[in-house]
């Protein structure tokens, strides 16, 4: 029996390695075990895989609201060259030499400002010297949006 000094009662000395290997104090040596690892990695791997989801979705998000903004922005400056000048640009450079826009944008998905469709304008027959100009511009990325709709229809 080992006697404590604090209280003067004795306890068996089987009870005091018990405590001590409850606590990690014992033939045990102090750490991880395997099991306690591959449930910590699974978790992280977990909860990086859906942080990756998300991050890709954002991304893709982030470019839909960037072609948005900038087919509205091409769209509203044909708008402004078509009512101030009553005939569409023949090209979109045209509307940034004539000052509606300061550049073409970008398309966020083909990383080009080369790659717009343009959709010409219709004749009229009430003035057959009129010339075919930009009606409307499209994106020419392919692809479909997280919505399910095509890019080139925006």
């Amino acid at each position: 029996m080992v006697t404590t000094p604090m209280d003067g009662r004795s306890t068996p000395r089987s009870s005091v390695r018990r405590s001590a290997q409850r606590w990690g104090r014992g033939s045990r040596a102090a750490g991880w075990t395997l099991v306690e690892m591959l449930v910590v990695i699974s978790l992280v791997v977990i909860l990086a895989s859906i942080a990756m989801a998300s991050y890709g979705t954002g991304v893709t998000r982030s470019k839909e609201a960037v072609l948005k903004e900038d087919l509205f922005r091409m769209r509203d400056a044909i708008d402004q060259f078509y009512a101030d000048r009553g005939q569409y640009p023949p090209e979109l450079q045209n509307l940034v030499g004539d000052g509606y826009l300061r550049s073409v944008p970008v398309d966020p998905f083909t990383r080009s400002d080369a790659t717009w469709q343009t959709v010409a304008s219709e004749f009229d027959p009430t003035d057959p010297t009129a010339l075919s100009g930009v009606f409307d511009v499209r994106s020419g990325a392919a692809g479909q949006a997280i919505d399910g709709t095509v890019y080139a229809d925006w």
